[in-house]
């Protein structure tokens, strides 16, 4: 289903003149630098042709001919076609291990004979020689070391080159004559070849030459040459005694549009690509539509050009299901991938497939059930999930937050389900450590508890966006009073550093009892250096609250839930205490 899906994609972007989509048997390459040689292949320049500042830097990208790398402990033996890293093209190893010093030379070596070869099938193409002149004159190589531009080209791991003619425009790598050579590799040219292995391809359904081996795949976070299928030779995976690609036959046609496709979809310039801690989700429909340029915004953090552009993005969203404008869309086949590093292979977290329309909902319901009361400062109207994850994490880095709890909540937000366990946990757990109960956080135990309960037909009240002053859940009531116990204080003690939230949250918020008999005394002294209205105000508000509590007094300890609750009921008696005071102004 994924594989059909990507070879769709693939159709449906080289059906699209504007797409600039690869075609067959090529990819677009960074390469960052470009040996610059004269008609006699003599070394001229070191050509650098990245762009922008610092870790913005860019290099130039280039339709060349597919990689052609394979795994394992002869991954030398296979060279790409007038472009690579520097180990191929000039034999440079990746550090001064012996081993890195020997793969080098093995590489080079086939680099320079297949250069050599190319050069002899293809006698009339003056550039191919002139390349393999250039590998005649063995000093020409200790030019491009010698050249300024080799140590940044050198710090670059795996950096990329190929050649240039002097006074030609396109770099070699990218010559017309290379097509030819690309139909042989293919198999396009002589389609009955006897070395190739056919059979029926699980994509297409045709019978078609098999690709026995499947192009790599760079991931984000993971090492390059990551594979969404591949199967070790002579491993226990082999079926009825088929080796490697021909466990799971795909034609070599339908492999290269997948994997290019893939490429495409997790390419830095891609639009269509969300990173969220270890987790790459890619997601695209079947046709263009609108939901999917503003999909990307419910996941992203925000724009650094246009900080607003998320929340007008979700605007947009909401506008388009009540004015019916996405019904026009709705039955769209939409899907969404999350992929992650895994050694060798990609890992796939996730891959939800369905119509816009589905989608569509239950990320509305999502953004409803995180709906909560906001500060008058606070301009932000909407959060996305990088925003979520980031109040999770410790220093606010969302590469901080626990393994596949991404992944777990973005599938449950697609699908409506009920958001993970340890989503609370997490939640709890940071509160607890910073004793920062934010709009966020908060939100994000609503939405929870809220989507738990209804899933689960649970009798127990729903939490609404602000003040509830009918909710006589006890961890609620409980975090109404902590909220008013420390306004009390701050009234009390102007610019106080820390209140009784920095010493007494963490007690408050799981036994009760311990502490709030403690912190209603503190209070009295509090209420008696304030004296008149506020002190009548506050002693009304406690009173309202402690008739809610149980006969039996504060509870002695409260579950997750109710500790959520706690959070809840505190994050909203703050702000309807500061709203009221903003309106007494």
């Amino acid at each position: 289903m994924i594989l059909q899906a990507l070879y769709d994609y693939y159709q449906r972007k080289s059906a699209d003149p504007e797409s600039n989509i690869a075609p067959r048997g090529f990819e677009r390459k960074e390469i960052p630098f470009i040996i610059v040689i004269d008609a006699k292949g003599l070394f001229l320049n070191l050509e650098d042709t990245r762009s922008g500042e610092g870790k913005q830097k860019r290099a130039k990208t280039f339709l060349v001919v597919k990689n052609r790398h394979i795994t394992g402990v002869k991954a030398w033996t296979k060279s790409n076609l007038f472009w690579d890293h520097y180990g191929f093209v000039l034999g440079q190893p990746k550090d001064e291990s012996e081993k890195a010093i020997h793969d080098a030379e093995k590489q080079n070596s086939t680099f320079v004979t297949q250069v050599k070869n190319l050069s002899e099938k293809n006698p009339d193409n003056a550039h191919f020689r002139i390349v393999y002149q250039f590998y005649e004159q063995k000093d020409e190589i200790k030019k491009v070391l010698d050249h300024e531009n080799w140590k940044e080209c050198y710090k670059i791991p795996g950096c990329n080159l190929s050649f240039r003619i002097s006074g030609e425009e396109t770099i070699v790598a990218e010559h017309d004559d290379l097509v030819n050579e690309v139909k042989t590799i293919t198999g396009s040219e002589n389609p009955d070849q006897s070395n190739v292995i056919k059979s029926v391809c699980l994509i297409t359904g045709e019978k078609a030459p098999i690709a026995i081996l499947h192009s790599a795949t760079s991931i984000p976070g993971g090492k390059s040459g990551g594979k969404l299928v591949g199967f070790q030779k002579n491993s226990g995976y082999d079926s009825y005694c088929k080796e490697q690609g021909m466990n799971a036959p795909v034609s070599q046609k339908a492999e290269d549009a997948y994997t290019t496709a893939l490429n495409v979809l997790l390419s830095k310039d891609s639009k269509n690509k969300v990173r969220i801690a270890d987790t790459s989700v890619v997601f695209w429909a079947q046709k263009q539509v609108a939901f999917e340029n503003q999909f990307p915004f419910f996941l992203s953090a925000l724009d650094k050009d246009n900080p607003d552009r998320n929340a007008m993005e979700v605007k947009a969203f909401f506008e388009s299901i009540h004015t019916g404008k996405l019904n026009t869309e709705g039955d769209t086949p939409f899907f969404v991938l999350g992929l992650a590093p895994n050694a060798a292979r990609i890992s796939i977290r996730f891959w939800k497939a369905g119509k816009v329309s589905y989608f569509a909902d239950n990320i509305a319901k999502h953004f409803e059930d995180l709906d909560i009361i906001r500060s008058k400062n606070d301009e932000k109207e909407y959060f996305t999930l990088f925003n979520l994850l980031s109040n999770l994490s410790f220093e606010y880095k969302v590469d901080n937050v626990p393994l596949n709890l991404a992944g777990k909540v973005i599938e449950c937000i697609l699908d409506g389900t009920k958001y993970p366990d340890s989503l609370q946990q997490q939640c709890i757990r940071r509160i607890r450590a910073e004793q920062g109960i934010t709009r966020v956080r908060s939100a994000i135990l609503k939405a929870y508890l809220n989507r738990k309960n209804r899933i689960n037909s649970s009798s127990e009240k729903q939490i609404t966006m602000a003040l509830d002053l009918g909710n006589k859940n006890q961890g609620y009531l409980c975090g109404r009073l902590f909220a008013v116990l420390e306004k009390i204080q701050e009234d009390a003690q102007p610019g106080i550093n820390s209140t009784i939230k920095d010493r007494y949250y963490g007690a408050a918020s799981s036994t009760p009892v311990t502490v709030f008999g403690r912190l209603l005394n503190l209070s009295n002294h509090h209420l008696a250096k304030l004296g008149g209205g506020s002190k009548t105000y506050y002693e009304k508000l406690i009173q309202e609250i402690m008739i809610g509590v149980d006969s039996n007094g504060l509870p002695a300890q409260l579950s997750l839930d109710n500790q959520s609750r706690f959070a809840i009921g505190y994050y909203h008696q703050r702000q309807d205490l500061f709203s009221k005071k903003e309106k007494n102004n």
